[in-house]
């Protein structure tokens, strides 16, 4: 027995010896004694590593044996150490300059140079090295870094060094994170992620952004980063049309790994096109990428900032090469707020033959679970790959210390004591609140100017509202609305209140109910602004808007019922009333114009479109994107922007006789939507078309028909469904009727050739719109014009049939 015990004493001893992990340390140099960062540290054939920080300080955890690792950086020969590891050891690297030379290349006086060989060899394998690996899985470290170099004193009245917590220079990190991850992808464009564990310094709560396949950037591809840091994305250097766009030069040769790798400098053929800058290494015979250096300037049309650097490793996994080491290296100035950082990522025991089993891919492309921020810091110690930089350790401590400080209760009352003071010119402007986070309850007051409105039905009137919100765990909440209007000319007080429950935010999935009685648009999509149409009425004597009453009893509800299809149902009781105008005021009297009356129909008589009714009608809708993708996280499930058709299905059924309600119809649509349809250099797509019919129309009035969204005013907000030349009420239907929305936008694709142009950054757009029914017929709008940010201005052309009704300017702001 005491033998037995003894065997397995020393079985179990051994077993520890040989599962005991060790460290490396060191620091990764140049000749000049300088650090390299970002250098890679793996075990030989394998992908087993880790990279160093910014600083070159690297650490890397394996067991007790001997290995061979090496040390590699673009730009450098890379080394190989044999180490027999049975302690802990410290091992500092001096990594040389790589020399490319050319010796065994002629180049002859007035040739094209030996690079344009390589790089059609290379294009030529572009498609087959594109779709090789069908698909791998691997794990993933991605760390992100931002700082700030320099920033103005003050910024809309606040003190940035102290929103910021940055020292006296205004110098510091902004933002620090890091978080592992298992990524999985299957060609063409499937990703499942699921993060291990997630840190983002001074937000105990909350999680990193980061995902693998945000860094993921694949140069066999044609176009990279689309509708990331520009709208057109950037072409390849090696992609299919790339000679049209890059100059070749071949820097040099060398051997690594047995392989003869091609070091080729790519160059803009013009100055302004959206194309790399840099250095890409080519492997011979393979035609493979074996690193990429290469970077991005304001000149090829990267929005926010200045430049941007891409660094890829490869390394040899089975017969292919995958990425290892990933680094975006980015700085810019914008409002005088000088950004610089990184984001990093190591990739890291890949399997280039998972087999995933059937039903994998679901749509969810980032899973994050309940533990993935409890993580504490001996278990970042222990697991995190990259070194902290002396800086970063002293940020983490820092702002952790002060996020707990914010989360108690004593922080919070006095946070809120100065949010909650209240002021008349915040009230008048920008509205009062009074929050208590601690107890998640908030108090929100609207802007007092912004409730003040003049309209010809209401003369000046006033529409207050209060809102109060309540959350809980994992966003849980619910809100409660109620709102007074109060008409002078009408001296019409109406009132409704608004509640509504969010109970699941993984269903998407939330329940509301409405009463009370206010004057509503008779276009339920709405005409003009309130203060669009205030500024009409009273400086040009146009009152475009048209009103009536109504008092409403509204249950709703809806519900995701699969991934992508979301569910929503609603019950309808309303008493209907005509109105007429009140006031005749204005600032300014047109000799040549006057208010119309409340009737679109019966603009210079004041006769009533509908008698005084009542209608139950209850609408059922269903709304599927193809192809949905999404991130579940403990507090909710969160869509990304599909690059596949949105497709709604809806039912409206007027019930007659129940409840003394007056109306009988049946109403049906379909609309087909998607939004930034990418067509590569040439910019995006939007559209949108939908068809309707009533079934049965036997019993309705005005405000039940199918409205369009028209405008006939100079300037609107922008919107695909909105027609810019279409009167508001004339044209709405209670038959059937077909409409269609396209617009293109360039992205600077001819601008872009226009130097003063160029330097605007203007975007150039073209669109158009249709709608047939029985009141239009064969209506027809087309424009034109240049957008930059949040304006656009645009000139069209409307039609009926083939006679033209109107053309003129159009400005549209988004806000």
């Amino acid at each position: 027995m005491i033998r037995i015990c003894a065997l397995l004493f020393f079985c179990g001893l051994t077993n520890f010896v040989f599962a005991q992990q060790f460290t490396i340390t060191g620091i990764v140099k140049d000749t000049n004694g300088q650090p390299v960062p970002f250098a890679s540290v793996y075990l030989k054939n394998t992908t087993t590593g880790t990279s160093a920080n910014v600083d070159g300080r690297y650490s890397l955890k394996l067991k007790t044996g001997e290995y061979t690792l090496h040390f590699r950086a673009v730009g450098y020969k890379q080394q190989e150490h044999i180490i027999n590891l049975t302690d802990d050891i410290s091992l500092n690297v001096t990594l040389t300059s790589e020399s490319y030379t050319l010796e065994n290349v002629n180049i002859r006086a007035n040739a094209e140079d030996p690079a344009y060989a390589i790089i059609r060899k290379t294009i030529k394998q572009r498609k087959t090295h594109l779709n090789e690996v069908k698909e791998f899985s691997c794990d993933v470290y991605i760390k992100g870094v931002q700082r700030l170099r320099g920033a103005p004193k003050k910024f809309f009245g606040q003190d940035i060094q102290k929103v910021l917590e940055l020292d006296t220079n205004r110098k510091g990190i902004i933002y620090l994170s890091e978080s592992q991850s298992k990524f999985n992808f299957r060609r063409p464009n499937d990703v499942h992620e699921e993060m291990i564990s997630s840190k983002v310094a001074g937000r105990n709560n909350a999680f990193s952004f980061n995902k693998a396949s945000d860094l993921i950037i694949n140069f066999y591809d044609n176009y990279l980063l689309e509708n990331k840091l520009s709208t057109r994305g950037f072409i390849s250097p090696i992609a299919d049309n790339a000679l049209f766009y890059y100059k070749y030069k071949l820097l040099g040769e060398t051997k690594e790994n047995g392989e003869l790798i091609h070091k080729i400098e790519v160059i803009p053929r013009r100055e302004n096109d959206p194309v790399f800058r840099g250095i890409i290494y080519i492997i011979d015979g393979s035609w493979r990428i074996y690193n990429t250096d290469v970077y991005l300037t304001k000149k090829s049309g990267i929005n926010f900032i200045d430049t941007l650097n891409i660094s890829q490793q490869f390394t040899k996994v089975k017969e292919v090469y995958m990425p290892t080491a990933i680094n975006f290296q980015f700085a810019g100035n914008v409002l005088g707020f000088k950004i610089a950082g990184y984001f990093v990522g190591i990739y890291s025991n890949y399997n280039v033959d998972p087999k995933f089993p059937k039903n994998f891919f679901n749509g969810e492309i980032l899973k994050i679970t309940e533990m993935v921020n409890k993580k504490d810091s001996t278990y970042w110690a222990n697991n995190r790959p990259i070194p902290l930089t002396g800086d970063e350790k002293l940020n983490y401590v820092k702002k952790d210390s002060i996020a707990k400080l914010k989360e108690s209760k004593k922080y919070l009352d006095s946070l809120e004591k100065d949010n909650n003071k209240f002021g008349i010119g915040k009230l008048l402007l920008r509205g009062h609140s009074v929050n208590d986070r601690y107890d998640k309850e908030y108090w929100s007051f609207d802007p007092v100017l912004k409730a003040i409105f003049y309209n010809t039905v209401e003369g000046f009137a006033v529409k207050y509202g209060v809102t109060y919100r309540k959350d809980f765990e994992n966003r849980r909440s619910y809100s409660i609305r109620p709102e007074l209007r109060y008409g002078f000319a009408n001296q019409k007080l109406t009132g409704s209140l608004t509640g509504s429950y969010y109970y699941n935010p993984l269903k998407r999935a939330s329940v509301g109910a409405s009463f009370g009685n206010g004057i509503f648009d008779l276009n339920n999509l709405g005409s003009m602004t309130a203060l669009g149409n205030t500024i009409n009425s009273l400086l040009y004597e146009k009152n475009f808007s048209k009103f009536y009453e109504k008092s409403f009893i509204n249950i709703n509800t809806t519900r995701e019922l699969a991934t992508g299809l979301q569910g929503s149902a609603s019950v309808d009781y309303s008493r209907n009333t005509n109105l007429t105008n009140n006031s005749t005021f204005k600032f300014i009297d047109a000799k040549d114009r006057e208010f119309t009356s409340n009737n679109p129909f019966s603009p210079s008589v004041e006769t009533p479109l509908f008698p005084t009714y009542n209608a139950l009608s209850a609408t059922a809708s269903l709304t599927y994107t193809i192809g949905q993708k999404y991130i579940t996280r403990p507090d909710g499930k969160f869509y990304t922007e599909s690059h596949f058709p949105r497709i709604t299905v809806l039912y409206k059924k007027g019930f007659n006789n129940v409840l003394n309600s007056d109306v009988d119809y049946d109403f049906v649509k379909a609309e087909v939507y998607q939004d930034r349809i990418s067509l590569g250099l040439l910019g995006y797509s939007s559209f949108l078309v939908g068809a309707g019919k009533f079934l049965n129309n036997a019993k309705m009035y005005y405000p039940d028909f199918k409205h369009f969204s028209g405008n006939i005013s100079t300037i609107f907000p922008p919107n695909i469904r909105k027609f810019q030349f279409l009167d508001f009420y004339q044209f709405s239907t209670n038959q059937q009727y077909f409409e269609a929305h396209l617009e293109h936008n360039f992205a600077g694709f001819f601008t872009n050739k226009v130097p003063l142009l160029r330097k605007a950054k203007l975007e150039e757009f073209i669109g158009g719109g249709y709608l047939s029914s029985p009141e239009k017929r064969n209506y027809k709008e087309f424009y034109f014009g240049f957008q930059r940010l949040v304006l656009r201005a645009s000139y069209g052309f409307a039609y009926d049939g083939a006679r033209k009704l109107t053309q003129g300017f159009r400005i549209a702001y988004t806000l």
